[in-house]
This record gives C-alpha cells, structure tokens and sequence, in this order.
C-alpha cells in the first residue's frame, strides 16, 4: 500500500504507562502505507513516569522493532499542579506541529490517542481519508476487555450504547448535519482525534485542563466553523480498567458502570425530551442564520443583546461556527438537564422516535 500523501504525527500523552505503551506503539509500527523507507512520526511525552515506561520505550526502539517509525519522546517533569494529560496532550501536539511546521507540512495531520489503546492497522489511514471531507474528526471509542468478559457489565455497555444511539436517531430526525451523516458514533475524545496542524495552530491549540481537554479542543474547532466527523470507518480499542491514569477519564466511567452492575447504584441519564429540546432549539438557530434572521428574530430565540456581542455574528463563517457560540451561550442558563434511570430513559427515546415515525407517515 503506498504511503499517504499527507504527512502525519501522532501524539501521545503517557504516565506511567511501561506495560501498555510499547503494544500501542507496536500497532503503530504496523499501519498500513508506512515502512522503513517512509516512517510514521511519532511524538510521546513521558508525563513524570516512575514506572520505566522511558526505558520500556527505548529498549523496543533499539530492538528494532520500531523501524517504521520516526519516534521522538520527551521527557517531561510538570509540576504537581500541571501533571495531567491536559498539559502533557498539549505539549505532545504542539511538538507534532512544530516537526510538521519545521519540515514545511503546515497542512499535514495531527493525531492523537491515548497510551492504553489499541488500534487497527488502518486507523492513520481512515483518519486521513475521512479529513477529507471535515475538519477535525473523532474515532469511535470501544471497549476492550482484554479477555476478561462479564456477561452482566457487557450486557449494560451495550444498553449503555442503544441510549446514544437513540440520541442520534432524534438527532438525525430533528436536525441532521450534513457534513456528519448517518452511521455515525457519538465519540470524540482523546482516545482518537484527528485534525489538521494548520487549524490547530488557528484555534490556539488544546486547552491544557485536567479534565475534557479533548473536548474543549474540538468545540474550538467547531465554533471557528469546522465540521465534526464521527466516521465510523476510525474506531480504537480502550481499556476497560477501572483504575486510570486521567482524572475524569474512561476508567472513572469503567469504574462508575462496574458499580451498577456489581452494587445496584444508580445509573442516570439525561431524559429524551432533553434532547429534544436542545435538537430542535439547535435547528432554530441554524435556520434562522440560514436565513440571515436580525437580531431581533435572535432575540426570541433567547439571545440577548451582549449574546449576540459574544457570538459576534459577523464574524461567524458559517452556521456551525454560529449554532455552536449561541448554544453555548444559551446552555449556560439552562440549567442540569433532568436525568432518569436507563431503563426509563430508553424507553422514552424509543417512543420519541416512534412517535416521529408516525407523524412522517402521516
């Protein structure tokens, strides 16, 4: 397979991280269009490891086990306060783009995942076809067991999965984007992201934050107008543990449902005619910047003079760049959404959408 045409550099935070790293960087060696002759950029910061994940590193590259890779590791000691995958996901990035920029590649790819994952031999190539039509992509995230199932906790991950599959089937009947059609998934975190080095550089890069630094980078993106993919062609395998490296991250979640299962404790959700009213009030403001609305039709949508000063509508070089300030702004005083059970919360999304049936069929 020849190699892609745009340059890429993949990102990776790690913390203590000796057993897990050297299996993802393995799948790396292996993706497909790359070789000895045309290697994959790889930029890893070692985030205060204490572990021997720096030498674990090193002895797989001089095993040469690594040849199809162009691997730099940092070696980074942040202070306490700033020793979290917000500061060492930012650090990895802006190497990524420096080593782009250096080598005159602006427009080449940034990627990024998570040190635990696990990937297919196609992911740096799905990553790019997908760029294609979008500005930032998100991999789909699916949990890896590593051969340790549980009936029970599988069995709710899934009724975990038929919600936000639900979700996105009002979505896809109230408002559906075109840049992101159906099939889609739902995820865009650090586990898997995709974007050009140019456009990060644009939106001031990732927000160096403890926690949901993956999401603050992608809603930067999307309100300097970028579209959002959830190409279900990019998905990465991530770890089921429940004991993390992130604050905040997906074993805080693994931990949370394994809970649920094994103890009883609740699992709530927000209820369906919340997204019912977020879908339709996001279509509002879509349509109305579509037809070029004045600020007075905004008004009525619940935008007031100073929100529309913060948006800055003149500024907005499409309706995704607007619908995602103003939502922004609007979701500030709205307030927690009202949340339920999973049980309750399935079966009223699966009635919102009969329902919806219905009426087309009227």
């Amino acid at each position: 397979m020849p190699a892609p045409s745009r340059p890429a550099v993949v990102c990776i935070p790690a913390r203590n991280e000796a057993e897990r790293l050297p299996r993802l960087l393995r799948a790396l060696a292996a993706q497909d269009g790359f070789s000895v002759d045309a290697p994959l950029k790889v930029v890893i910061v070692s985030n205060n490891c204490t572990d021997g994940t720096v030498e674990a590193v090193r002895a797989l590259d001089a095993s040469g086990a690594l040849d199809t890779l162009a691997l730099r590791l940092i070696e980074a000691t942040f202070a306490a306060a700033e020793a979290h995958v917000g500061t060492a996901r930012r650090r990895a990035l802006d190497a990524g783009a420096d080593w782009l920029e250096r080598e005159g590649a602006p427009e080449g790819v940034l990627l990024t995942t998570d040190a635990d994952a696990r990937l297919s031999p196609g992911w740096v190539t799905a990553n790019l076809r997908a760029l294609e039509t979008a500005e930032i992509v998100g991999g789909r995230l699916v949990i890896d067991d590593e051969g340790a199932t549980d009936p029970a906790l599988a069995a709710f991950h899934a009724r975990v999965e038929r919600y936000w599959v639900g979700v996105r089937a009002l979505e896809d009947a109230l408002d559906p984007p075109p840049h992101d059609p159906a099939p889609r998934h739902g995820d865009h975190t650090g586990g898997s992201l995709a974007l050009r080095a140019s456009l990060y550089r644009a939106v001031g890069g990732l927000p160096p934050l403890p926690r949901g630094e993956d999401n603050a980078l992608v809603g930067a993106v999307q309100r300097a107008g970028g579209r959002l993919r959830h190409c279900p062609d990019v998905s990465v395998l991530v770890s089921a543990r429940t004991a993390g490296r992130a604050e905040g991250g997906m074993a805080t979640e693994m931990l949370r449902r394994a809970r649920v299962v094994r103890a009883g404790e609740a699992y709530r959700l927000p209820v369906a005619s919340h997204w019912e009213r977020v879908i339709l009030r996001r279509a509002a403001l879509r349509r109305a910047y579509r037809e070029g609305a004045a600020p007075a039709a905004l008004q009525t949508l619940g935008l007031d003079a100073e929100d529309l000063a913060a948006i800055d509508l003149a500024a907005c070089p499409n309706d995704i760049a607007f619908v995602e300030r103003a939502h922004a702004r609007l979701e500030t005083r709205d307030g927690p959404a009202p949340e339920c059970g999973l049980d309750e919360a399935l079966a009223a999304l699966d009635a919102s959408l009969a329902a919806l049936r219905r009426d087309r069929a009227a």
